[in-house]
């Protein structure tokens, strides 16, 4: 078992210290969904979702927060995760084009979790957030049986993640620290992205 992470202390060279908020939800939002805020907006499940297309989803949308470990991963490894028969990819489409996504995970019994949301950076601060997290939630909770939806965020998100996740129904449960090792130091997002977050022995 490993021992706790000190948050006081320096953190080691090439890592990142990430606090992780889980959140749970046990019954659907009784307010209703909010509305499309633009017109020509799309929900469309990518079934049997290619590797190409989720790597541009995951590598677009998560750059600027450090998404950095399923970039690391083999092409067949990562096929044989987005396509597993408990996992549902669910894009945004405004006028045709990819505006965000999310992906859910049902492996839990009785327990849905969100495993990925989020933007493309051209379509933030448009909206689109708020409406994308409802059709999750509301995707979630469609299956017969559900208890449980989980989601968590951490450090490297949206600052107003937790606040989003708040407003939407969920409630944090549990915090974690933990270091992580930066996907800049190992060369699978540019050095100069994040910079609000220093490259710790650079």
């Amino acid at each position: 078992m490993e021992a706790p992470v000190d948050p006081s202390a320096p953190v080691p060279a090439g890592k990142l210290l990430s606090t992780i908020t889980y959140l749970e939800m046990d019954a659907p939002p009784a307010r209703p969904m909010r509305p499309a805020p633009l017109e020509k907006l799309a929900l469309l499940r990518a079934e049997e979702c290619t590797v190409a297309f989720y790597r541009f989803l995951y590598n677009t949308v998560g750059e600027p927060w450090l998404w950095g470990f399923r970039r690391r991963l083999p092409d067949e490894e990562l096929r044989a995760l987005i396509q597993a028969p408990s996992v549902s990819i669910h894009v945004a489409y405004v006028r045709g084009v990819p505006a965000g996504y999310f992906e859910l995970d049902r492996s839990e019994p009785r327990t849905c979790d969100i495993s990925y949301f989020g933007l493309m950076p051209e379509f933030i601060g448009r909206r689109i957030g708020p409406w994308l997290l409802d059709q999750a939630i509301a995707s979630a909770w469609s299956e017969p049986g559900m208890r449980k939806l989980t989601v968590n965020t951490c450090t490297f998100d949206h600052p107003r993640a937790v606040m989003t996740y708040q407003k939407a129904g969920f409630r944090p449960v549990e915090q974690e620290v933990q270091y992580m090792d930066d996907p800049r130091v190992v060369g699978v997002i540019p050095r100069h992205v994040a910079p609000q977050h220093p490259i710790v022995g650079a």
